[in-house]
């Protein structure tokens, strides 16, 4: 799986160990660190390109993120399209969790599905939170997903 900077630049290291090595870096420049995953979408034509990203919040000085991009020629409904995402979230989140309790770190999954039920991803909200918080995690949807609906949104192609 390639991960990136928002600068464009290619981590290097495995994607568990570069999330190691900034939540090292940032705490022992006395950073107190918050972490976001999030997942958005976009369907052209036959294509649909997942951007999955982790967010590396410093309170109250900004912050920063790894990106990975994923496209598929697999047609989804939108509730399917929902459901991926979310499990495209989880499945880094899961995989990056001990490291973030072992370094005291908190984390959410946001979710880029409305809470308004007049918007058809909300269709996807209560097997989505449910995906969610069954694993543990804490759990944000719009307007409070940034992770995902501002984020990801703006390194998907």
């Amino acid at each position: 799986m390639l991960w990136r900077k928002f600068n464009g630049d290619t981590l290097k290291l495995p994607i568990k160990d570069a999330v190691e090595s900034a939540i090292k870096r940032e705490t022992a420049n006395g950073y107190r660190l918050k972490v976001c995953i999030g997942t958005d979408s976009q369907v052209k034509g036959k294509e649909t390109e997942f951007a999955t990203v982790i967010v590396f919040l410093r309170e109250g000085h900004g912050g920063f993120m790894f990106i990975h991009n994923e496209k598929t020629g697999h047609q989804y409904s939108i509730k399917e399209r929902m459901l991926v995402e979310v499990a495209k979230s989880i499945e880094i989140a899961y995989e990056l969790c001990q490291l973030f309790t072992d370094y005291n770190v908190d984390m959410e999954v946001h979710a880029d599905i409305n809470t308004n039920p007049h918007f058809k991803s909300n269709e996807a909200l209560r097997e989505a939170m449910g995906y969610i918080l069954g694993m543990g995690f804490a759990f944000k949807a719009k307007p409070e997903a940034f992770a995902s609906s501002s984020c990801a949104n703006k390194v998907v192609n």
